[in-house]
């Protein structure tokens, strides 16, 4: 089967775009006794490369979910002559080979300076323990294709309400779980040495920066860009 069931590729002078669903995960790619990746009723990936034709400028890439999508346009507008800046966003949980392959395809095809990552706000059917076993293999992933660029870790944002849920419920998003996934996370940058970008707590406690449960409005979105960008800003500088 093609690990492509369905693919639209679109390349112009500054910008590369592609959409990628139902990707197949590859054999192997996992050990034998590693759980398998639950998959959403819908799994996409929106893949945006900006001026990428052009090596003038450091390039930014933002991995992460709707979240990232939501903010990288003001990212890249106050970046603007900073930096090239481009996006991979993903419905992919942390331990779906399809998430590693999409990275591997980006981080083959350009050299980026910075990285600026985040995978937690997907897979709620899999316990924190899959997501702990999983993240080391999703870093080194990273590390392995862009081995030279800066990383920046990006907390998973709150929920507007966290639903109360029955003991071992383990389907549902909550506050709580989303904390326990932010310190796993954490765990393993600061033994890297990489920076944390909290974008959890600047969030938490507002909900009129909401505009649905999970995503933000425009002033939410406002806020979240401006932070990513001033520590992206951060490891630009010589």
């Amino acid at each position: 089967m093609n690990k492509y069931m369905n693919m639209t590729k679109l390349i112009l002078p500054t910008v590369f775009i592609a959409f990628i669903t139902g990707f197949t995960p590859l054999a192997g790619a996992q050990p034998a006794n590693f759980p398998p990746s639950a998959k959403e009723s819908i799994e996409w990936c929106d893949i945006w490369i900006s001026h990428a034709n052009e090596t003038n400028l450091p390039r930014v890439l933002l991995i992460g979910d709707s979240i990232t999508r939501a903010y990288y346009h003001e990212v890249e507008k106050q970046l603007e002559g900073r930096a090239c800046v481009g996006r991979l966003s993903s419905s992919a949980f942390i331990s779906d080979p399809a998430l590693l392959k999409q990275i591997q395809m980006v981080l083959n095809e350009y050299k980026f300076d910075v990285i600026h990552f985040n995978n937690g706000m997907h897979g709620w059917q899999h316990s924190e323990k899959e997501y702990e076993e999983a993240f080391p293999k999703f870093l080194k992933t990273i590390q392995k294709y862009a081995p030279n660029a800066k990383l920046i870790w990006a907390d998973t944002t709150p929920l507007k309400v966290s639903p109360t849920l029955p003991p071992n419920d383990q389907t549902q998003a909550t506050d709580e779980r989303i904390a326990a996934r932010n310190a796993i996370a954490r765990k393993f940058a600061q033994a890297e040495g990489i920076p944390v970008d909290d974008l959890n707590t600047p969030m938490r406690g507002h909900p009129e920066l909401h505009s649905d449960n999970v995503h933000f409005n425009d002033q939410g979105v406002a806020l979240q860009a401006a932070q990513v960008a001033g520590q992206v800003e951060k490891l630009l500088k010589p």
